[in-house]
């Protein structure tokens, strides 16, 4: 059997710090059109995994595009920037007069979650529409967690272990649910559509803000366990001179390690211990795979460009400048990709097929 090299592109959840890894693909999009490659990445990249706002960009670059060409993905590069940089304002809005109505249909309002799903949900529905993960336009695979059911969910259009067909799910459901991030935003309620059956899911960074891991056992899944695997795994920025205080934290009790004035230490802890771990794991463990390469590009953020639903001009562009870093730190390495992927689309047959849209609106 002839050997293929399968790309995969793999991208942690971190809400409004995901411009930082779309940053750092237009870069890469721009080297491929230096070289004559003008593809939409799901072409470029065989498999794409995402956690949290990391699912929603492969989501986003992987569904297709209602209404649209054979092909066409729900969103470019350009378009998820603009979501970014300017429509995540509305997603993270919490006016006085929305607090004030939510407290007084909850007195409890201390315990309710910080946003409103509902410009999340119209903004997922119409860049989505009722697709389903079936149709996707390469392999994906997106995180998430049932809460009534107890186990870790990957939402894919791969295979199961057994070789039979995943569960499917409607695309905006599937993004919505793994950026459901506790306290942020509630729970959503998707629809299985294969069990036809409801699931109550919460962002997959509750266990794998880093996904990499994820991708890899999914290429394997497929029958990629002989190709040459080049792994790509694009991080959301961390804050290394952030701490959180002992003197402080032992006075905190359960509020206050749920606080969003603090960037909600408990989740920040979780997300940022996850993406290291899983990190250090997988260099460690694709070092030592001969047909494994891995890449992993992550940024260094200023304290206050941490939290993931800081979406207010100033650190818009302190993200910016956080990519700009990365992207000037490793051209030689985006360069290299960039070579490899041109070659591998002059050279190479992709497995992925075109299926047919269903459950499409």
């Amino acid at each position: 059997m002839t050997q293929k090299r399968r790309f995969i592109l793999s991208i942690d959840g971190g809400g409004v710090r995901g411009l930082i890894p779309l940053r750092i693909l237009e870069t890469l999009e721009s080297r491929l059109g230096q070289r004559g490659v003008n593809k939409p990445m799901h072409q470029i990249f065989d498999l794409m995994a995402g956690t949290s706002t990391g699912g929603l960009i492969t989501a986003g670059l992987s569904a297709p595009r209602p209404g649209g060409k054979a092909g066409e993905a729900a969103a470019t590069i350009a378009e998820l920037r603009n979501f970014y940089e300017r429509e995540a304002r509305d997603i993270f809005k919490n006016s006085i007069t929305a607090r004030l109505a939510r407290a007084l249909s909850n007195p409890l309002g201390l315990f309710d979650e910080t946003y409103d799903t509902r410009p999340l949900e119209k903004l997922l529905k119409e860049r989505f529409g009722w697709t389903s993960m079936a149709s996707a336009l390469t392999k994906l695979v997106l995180t998430a967690y049932d809460i009534e059911q107890r186990k870790a969910v990957f939402m894919t259009n791969g295979l199961e272990e057994n070789g039979s067909q995943p569960n499917d799910y409607y695309f905006w459901q599937a993004v919505r649910a793994t950026t459901a991030a506790p306290s942020y935003f509630e729970p959503a309620r998707v629809e299985n559509l294969t069990l036809k059956s409801d699931e109550a899911l919460v962002d997959g960074g509750v266990f794998m803000n880093d996904p990499a891991i994820a991708a890899y056992l999914e290429a394997r899944k497929i029958g990629w366990d002989q190709d040459e695997l080049v792994i790509l795994s694009l991080g959301t920025g961390k804050a290394e001179k952030r701490p959180f205080p002992y003197k402080e934290a032992i006075g905190w009790g359960a509020l206050g390690w749920m606080q969003p004035s603090k960037g909600v230490p408990i989740l920040s802890i979780f997300a940022d211990g996850q993406s290291q771990t899983s990190a250090y794991q997988a260099q460690h463990l694709f070092d030592e795979l001969p047909n494994v390469t891995y890449h992993r590009l992550n940024a260094v953020l200023d304290a206050e460009a941490e939290d993931m639903d800081n979406a207010r001009p100033g650190n818009i562009i302190a993200l910016n400048g956080a990519a700009d870093r990365v992207i000037r730190d490793h051209t030689v390495l985006l360069d290299e990709l960039a070579d490899l992927l041109k070659a591998h689309m002059e050279t190479s047959e992709t497995d992925a097929q075109h299926p047919d849209l269903v459950h499409a609106a």
